[in-house]
Parts: C-alpha cells; sequence; structure tokens
C-alpha cells in the first residue's frame, strides 16, 4: 500500500507527516520505519507524524511520533509545529486548534509563518521522567564511566537530561551523548541536551536525541532546556533557544502553566511510501 507523505522542516529537524485522516493505513512496522528514515532506502526522516482522525470534535486530529530507529515516543516539538502548519495551510489563513498526542491534548496557534503550540507541564518527579533517584533535586550527580556530571532531569512527554557546558560548539556530544540516553538511571533512555546559558533570556543548545542521535533541533529538549534552568534562576520567563538548525522561543511562567514553543515549520517535499 502507498500513502502520502509530506516532508518538513521544523527548525532543521527533519520530519515526515503522513496524513491519515481520511486513511484506513496502520503506521509501518519498526523494521519499515528504520528503512524509511535512511536517506539511502527512503525520504529520511528524524521524526515520523502519523495523522489520525481524533474521533472526537473538540480535536482537529490526533497524531503518533515515530523516531527513525523505529521507536515510538510520546511527544515531538519540532514535529506537532508541522502538523499544525500542515493543518492551518488547508483553511488558508490563521488558525487555533486543539491536536491529541499521545502525551496529552496540545493547543495550536498559526499565525504567519510561526507556529505556537503548548507542549504541557514539566514533570520534574523523578518517577514520572523516569529517573531513579531516591528524592527530587534540581540537580543531580551522574556517574559516567567513573566522572560525576552535574545533569537536571525532567520530562516533557518525553525523558530528558540536560547538562550545562561551557560550549556547546566543542561539547563531547558523539562520545557523552550515546552513554547518558542509554544510562541505567534513565529506564526508558533520555534525550541529552548540551546547554550554554547566554543571557537571561538566551540559551545555545545542541541536542543527542533517544533513538536518532544529534538532529539539527529538538522541540521538547528546547523546551526541557528552559524550564530546568529556569527552576534554577538562571532563566527569565520568555527564552530565546539557539539550535544548529536555527531558533525557537520558549515561554513558562512556572507551576501548573503549560510550557508554550514557538518557531517557524517549512515545506521541503512530498511524494508516497510503501508501507
Amino acid at each position: 500500500m502507498n500513502v502520502a507523505y509530506r516532508k518538513m522542516l521544523g527548525t532543521g529537524n527533519r520530519i515526515l507527516v503522513v496524513d491519515q485522516r481520511a486513511g484506513e493505513a496502520s503506521p509501518p512496522s519498526p523494521e519499515r520505519l528504520r528503512e524509511l528514515g535512511a536517506n539511502a532506502t527512503g525520504p529520511g526522516f528524524d521524526q515520523l507524524m502519523w495523522v489520525s482522525a481524533a474521533g472526537d470534535p473538540a480535536y482537529a486530529a490526533s497524531y503518533r511520533v515515530f523516531n527513525a530507529d523505529g521507536s515510538e515516543v510520546q511527544q515531538c516539538g519540532n514535529g506537532v509545529r508541522c502538523v499544525a502548519s500542515l493543518l492551518a495551510s488547508e483553511a488558508g489563513h490563521d488558525q487555533a486548534f486543539t491536536l491529541l498526542s499521545p502525551a496529552g491534548p496540545v493547543e495550536a496557534r498559526v499565525e504567519d509563518a510561526l507556529v505556537t503550540v503548548s507542549m504541557g507541564c514539566p514533570e520534574f518527579d523523578p518517577p514520572r521522567i523516569p529517573f531513579l533517584a531516591e528524592r527530587r533535586q534540581d540537580r543531580y550527580a551522574l556517574d559516567v564511566d567513573g566522572v560525576d556530571y552535574d545533569v537536571c532531569a525532567v520530562s516533557m512527554g518525553n525523558p530528558h537530561c540536560v547538562l550545562q557546558v561551557d560550549d556547546v560548539a566543542t561539547a563531547p556530544i558523539d562520545e557523552l551523548g550515546p552513554k547518558i540516553e542509554r544510562h541505567e538511571r534513565f529506564p526508558e533512555g533520555a534525550n541529552v541536551g548540551f546547554v550554554r546559558v547566554t543571557g537571561r533570556d538566551s540559551i545555545d543548545l545542541r541536542v543527542f536525541e533517544r533513538g536518532v542521535g544529534e538532529t539539527a533541533a529538538c522541540g521538547t529538549g528546547a523546551c526541557a532546556a528552559v524550564v530546568t534552568y529556569q527552576q534554577l534562576g538562571l532563566l527569565d520567563t520568555d527564552v530565546d533557544v539557539r539550535l544548529p538548525g536555527g531558533q525557537v522561543v520558549v515561554s513558562w511562567r512556572g507551576g501548573s502553566e503549560p510550557v508554550w514553543l514557538s518557531g517557524n515549520a517549512e515545506w521541503v517535499s512530498e511524494g508516497f511510501i510503501d508501507l
């Protein structure tokens, strides 16, 4: 069976959107997802967003998220912005609507080229991340090969580990990223963010994504980096996040308020994939 896709970029993150709101296809198997995600055997993507009818008029659509390694995850900030942009383009004008994700409802606003989505409330309680710790702390000592790294842990619908570096350009991402991603204290793995705080309202960030490796951008990673360093008193409410693929804005008022992620979503190409 062939199904149509649209390939998009969310701040440099390669997103494949498959719209099956009126279709009957099921998502590809993990093996097929790995083939499709690789540039040599498919259109290539970091995440595939499988869009379906929500079955509830309160939601414009529902979606599932698959990584290039075939795994399914709960959330993808840049991916949902691409989905929202695609849905708004059908109407031909700016829109506001709600989507249903595996992590819960997501509000979306599309204004010109700017797409803003609510990413829910961050979860710092270790069992809910999940992260193995006796109690909640702002920072944790994480032993990697006998060296203790000062890290923060949070869930933005998926688990994140965030650590501060002097320079993101020289951070040991290829060496340290995979070791923290699969660290025993993260039972479900972790996305790993390497952060340099450059001001009260700006950070530099690179992310080693769980099941993908380093990507040009990570929406939930941007949210995770901002909220953890807001908790430490290092950042203000609205923060510019500079990633290799571009820039996003993360806003959080704290407490039980949702985190808001704003950025662009660009069309790249379209075609069909064989399931």
